[in-house]
C-alpha cells in the first residue's frame, strides 16, 4: 500500500511540473508574438510619419498619429500549406490606374480560418524580385468580409516572406496585413486583388480603415 500511495505521489509530481513548464513556453511565444506585431506597427506609423516617405496627403499628413489596428491575435496567424508553381505565366495585373506591373503567381497556400478552407495565390513582382529590398517577400493580396466596413473597402496586402527551396508551408500572419497607398491618397497606383484571393470570414487583424477614405 505504502508504495502505491508513494508511486501515485511521483505522478502527481510529475503532473503537476509538467503542467507549470507548458504556459511558461507559451507565454513566452506569445509575448515574442505580440513584440513581433506591436515592432511592424511602430514600423509602419514611423513611415507614415514621415513626410518624404508617407503617401499620407499633406493636410492628413499635418495630423497625423498613429494608424488605427485591430486588436493582435493569434489565431489569425496561420501555417498554411504551400505549392511552389514554378511553370506559372507572367502577366499584367491590373491596377486602378493604367500602370500595369508584372507578376506570376509563385505558389499557392492553403489554410483554414474559422474552420473553413481557403487557398491564396501568392504573387511575385517581376520588377522587384532581384533587388534586395523585396526580394525574398512575396505579395498577399486579399479581400474579406471586413472591406468597407472596419477596413478599407479595395481589399489589403501582406508581405510573405519567401519559403525556402522545396518548403511545404509558409506563415501568413494577417496582424501584418495593411493597406494599399490607395486607401489613403488617390493620386497612388495601387494593384486590384484579383478575383479569387477572397477569404469569406471577418479578418479582424492587420490595419484598419483611414477615416472615411
Amino acid at each position: 500500500m505504502k508504495n502505491i500511495i508513494f508511486l501515485g505521489l511521483i505522478a502527481l509530481f510529475l503532473s503537476c511540473n509538467t503542467k507549470k513548464e507548458k504556459p511558461v513556453n507559451s507565454n513566452m511565444q506569445k509575448k515574442e508574438f505580440v513584440k513581433e506585431i506591436q515592432q511592424f506597427q511602430y514600423e509602419l506609423n514611423i513611415h507614415y510619419s514621415t513626410a518624404n516617405e508617407s503617401p499620407l496627403t499633406p493636410e492628413d499628413l499635418k495630423d497625423f498619429r498613429q494608424l488605427s489596428f485591430f486588436d493582435i491575435n493569434e489565431d489569425f496567424k496561420v501555417t498554411a500549406s504551400f505549392i511552389e508553381t514554378p511553370d506559372s505565366e507572367v502577366f499584367e495585373m491590373t491596377t486602378t490606374s493604367d500602370r500595369k506591373p508584372l507578376y506570376r503567381i509563385y505558389g499557392r497556400a492553403s489554410f483554414s480560418i474559422e474552420g473553413k478552407e481557403y487557398t491564396l495565390n501568392l504573387y511575385q513582382n517581376q520588377q522587384f524580385m532581384n533587388t534586395s529590398l523585396y526580394g525574398k517577400s512575396l505579395f498577399l493580396p486579399f479581400t474579406d468580409l471586413t472591406n468597407s466596413v472596419s477596413s478599407y473597402g479595395g481589399g489589403r496586402y501582406i508581405d510573405v516572406k519567401m519559403p525556402v527551396a522545396n518548403a511545404t508551408s509558409v506563415v501568413i500572419d494577417f496582424n501584418k496585413a495593411y493597406n494599399p497607398y490607395c486607401a489613403y491618397n488617390i493620386k497612388y497606383s495601387c494593384p486590384i486583388v484579383p478575383s479569387g484571393n477572397n477569404v469569406a470570414v471577418k479578418i479582424e487583424a492587420g490595419v484598419k480603415r483611414f477615416k472615411d477614405h
